[in-house]
């Protein structure tokens, strides 16, 4: 079978990684680590140009696990948007969160792919737990995800998360604070019940915590936008 790319299978994912070093820009991917995005192995390739790319290539998961184990830092992005979620299995999605090194992959490994499979709402519950940065980010980055994109799932599953982000809440690292800071504002947008739920959670962070520099920022920042008229008149417009 040929690939949309023009290569023969077996030479697929080689052709990618050739397309992706020809794209090389040391000036982006330089600007990159300003962004707290680690430019290790990283070409400097926007995430519009990979879209581009995974559209052309189309569902293929043999070849995304090609290109994730390249270590290649734009490869992988474009392996989370090629999987067949699907075919994606619960020791798959634990070894990716465990191989993570920048917010950006993990990020859109769990928009484009994670979100999508039948184990999502139980690897937030699972991967909270674990002490690995960018592990426990997976968790709060992929409730998210799950709050932005699944749009007819019921508000319990959503509830069941915020007991997770008020424990975690307290963690200072700045990966998983700002994932946790996220997943509570997404959970909080979703309807006026959430949004009540999420501003109650928010003040229950700053009461519990007041000493906790992280909790203090998560709790200030979500209530900052999820009390804001814009949020509160769009809810209200959609209820």
């Amino acid at each position: 079978m040929d690939n949309p790319m023009g290569s023969p299978r077996g030479g697929a994912a080689a052709a990618i990684l050739k397309k992706l070093k020809s794209l090389d820009n040391p000036k982006n991917a330089a600007r990159m680590a300003r962004f707290g995005i680690n430019p290790n192995n990283a070409y400097g390739i926007s995430i519009p140009v990979l879209r581009k790319m995974a559209m052309e290539i189309g569902r293929d998961h043999p070849l995304a696990l090609e290109l994730w184990e390249s270590g290649v830092h734009e490869a992988r992005i474009l392996a989370g948007m090629i999987d067949d979620p699907a075919l994606v299995t619960e020791p798959q999605i634990n070894r990716w969160a465990e191989g993570f090194d920048s917010w950006d992959v993990c990020d859109q490994a769990c928009m484009n792919l994670f979100r999508n499979t039948k184990f999502a709402y139980a690897k937030c519950h699972e991967l909270c737990s674990r002490e690995e940065e960018f592990v426990r980010r997976t968790s709060f980055a992929l409730m998210a995800a799950l709050a932005a994109g699944d749009k007819k799932a019921p508000d319990e599953g959503f509830v069941r998360f915020l007991p997770l982000i008020k424990k975690a809440s307290v963690d200072e690292r700045n990966f998983v604070m700002k994932a946790v800071n996220w997943a509570l504002r997404q959970i909080g947008k979703r309807n006026k019940n959430l949004n009540w739920k999420a501003i109650a959670a928010a003040k229950e962070i700053q009461t519990l915590n007041p000493n906790s520099k992280s909790a203090r920022w998560i709790a200030s920042d979500a209530l900052r936008e999820l009390e804001s008229e814009a949020v509160q008149k769009r809810l209200a417009a959609k209820s």
